[in-house]
């Protein structure tokens, strides 16, 4: 249902959030510079996103040791898949639509790196042995050829204080077991009997 403050054109936005500076715009390439290789070397995490053929998006987080993330070129990134909960979600959208984007992550930096481009995955032996962690292997990779990609600035990140621990809440634990144990009808013994195996998984899995 239509609302009478919905915003349906470019320029009520522009309207409320202005034009952007020509400086900032100097700021996105097509290629990675070599500020942005020395990041990704640095990274040890990022979020995926994907888009299956109709739209429907879904966001993945990985992670691994710094510099997980092989930098082929300044336009082609490969990016390893692991063990998860193999639901794929973001692996069936590339498939069906192969744009995505990727925002990278240094521990203690409010700067990101964003990328965006078109994937494809492979299963080429000479490139999972490439992306091998803890002595394994990657289970297949997502290979990006980038076509725009840039710093963006820290205001997130300071407003947020995420990087801050002393402004930290106490730690959340998410129980898949009582998710689960719900959702099946079942009581506190299947549920502490899930989550058990879910924390050897975590020790043993990675």
């Amino acid at each position: 249902m239509s609302d009478l403050h919905d915003i349906t054109t470019v320029d009520q936005i522009r309207a409320i959030v202005g034009e952007s500076n020509p400086a900032t715009q100097m700021k996105v390439g097509d290629a990675l510079d070599e500020a942005g290789c020395a990041f990704i070397a640095r990274s040890p995490f990022l979020m995926l996103a994907t888009a299956d053929a109709d739209g429907r998006t879904d966001v993945s987080p990985k992670g691994d040791h710094a510099g997980f993330v092989a930098v082929e070129d300044s336009r082609t990134l490969l990016i390893p898949d692991r063990s998860g909960n193999r639901l794929i979600f973001g692996l069936q959208n590339i498939l069906a639509n192969p744009s995505i984007s990727v925002l990278f992550m240094v521990p203690g930096t409010g700067e990101t790196l964003r990328v965006n481009g078109r994937a494809a995955l492979t299963k080429d032996p000479a490139i999972l042995q490439r992306l091998v962690s803890r002595g394994k292997p990657a289970l297949l990779a997502i290979r990006l050829s980038i076509e725009e990609c840039f710093f963006h600035c820290a205001k997130a990140f300071l407003r947020s204080e995420l990087w801050k621990p002393e402004t930290w809440p106490s730690d959340v634990k998410i129980s898949f077991g009582k998710i689960m144990a719900t959702k099946m009808g079942s009581g506190d013994d299947v549920a502490q009997a899930i989550d058990a195996m879910i924390e050897e998984n975590y020790r043993t899995g990675l």
